[in-house]
Order: C-alpha cells, then structure tokens, then sequence
C-alpha cells in the first residue's frame, strides 16, 4: 500500500465499483458507496491524483471483431545477471502482440502471454524475437484453447480486509 496515503473502507469501495463499471456516473457511484456526489468526486479525483487510479478502458469482446490465438509462452534465458533481464524486458517491451510479461521462479524465467491473428502470426513474432539476439535460450508455447474464466478485476476486498481487518461492507 502507499505511504502517503491511507485508503479507508470507502475509498476501498469505490475502486471496488470503478473496477466493475468504471463509466459509472459520479451520482451512481456516490449511491453505491453511501456519499453525497461532491465528497465522492473529490475521493475520486484524491484516488486519481495518488496513482491508486492509473487509467480507465474498455473491455472489447475481441471474437466479434476478428479471430486470434492466445499463446502462453515459457522463456529460459540464457544469462542471469541483472543485465540480461534488463535487455530482455526492454526488448519485448514493445512486441505488439505481447500482452503480459511476468518474471517468476520456477523452472523458466519468463511467462509471456500473447495474442495474434493465427499459430503463423505467433511464430513469425517469436521468431522475430529469436532474430533480435535477445538472450532467449529456449522457449515453450502453449496454445489456449478455451478460456473459460477470465476476471479483469482483483479483490481489493479480500487481499485488504486479512491485513486491515477492515470491513467493508457500505
């Protein structure tokens, strides 16, 4: 959490509806989180201003539009120092179809996650990425085939509440 700023149960609830519709009008979300709308705007904007609200998007339902493969991607480097991270990480930084890029323990350094049009287009990006000689020893590509649980909000209420003890409920 931020030093700077100490989020209490409202401001919680807040994130908590902006996550699941965040085109809510100011009205709606004040209702929802028992404010009058001026305080709530200005909680708002507060949350905005202290990064805790970093941007707002559109969900877009990617199968009405085109077709695309999702490819989950395991990556070995082949160095480990500081370094090498550095070059990977900046290197894939900008590979459109790359949508996450996690470094995790285990057995590899790296799960990426991309979507392209087809298995082609998948393998002309990581082949591009063999090219750029940027320290992939090895790799291996797993295929989504179906997906059929996919949040796009966390649960600000359960990961806070087991160390605030706060309750949230409005």
């Amino acid at each position: 959490m931020n030093g700077l700023m100490k989020l209490d149960r409202i401001d919680i609830n807040i994130l908590v509806q902006l996550q699941k519709d965040g085109r809510i009008s100011n009205v709606n979300l004040a209702d929802a989180v028992g404010l009058s709308p001026s305080p709530c705007l200005q909680r708002v904007k507060r949350l905005e201003q202290a990064g805790f609200i970093t941007g707002y998007e559109a969900h877009i339902n990617l199968t009405k539009i085109t077709d695309s493969v999702t490819v989950f991607t395991e990556v070995t480097l082949s160095g480990h120092r500081r370094e090498d991270f550095m070059k990977f990480e900046n290197a894939v930084r900008d590979v459109d179809e790359l949508m996450e890029c996690h470094l995790i323990t285990g057995g590899y350094d790296y799960l990426l996650r991309f979507i392209t049009r087809s298995i082609e287009h998948y393998q002309e990006v990581i082949e591009k990425m063999l090219d750029a000689q940027i320290g992939i020893d090895k790799y291996f590509s797993y295929i989504v085939i179906k997906s059929p649980i996919m949040k796009s909000t966390v649960p600000l209420r359960s990961l806070i509440a087991k160390h605030n003890s706060v309750d949230f409920s409005v």
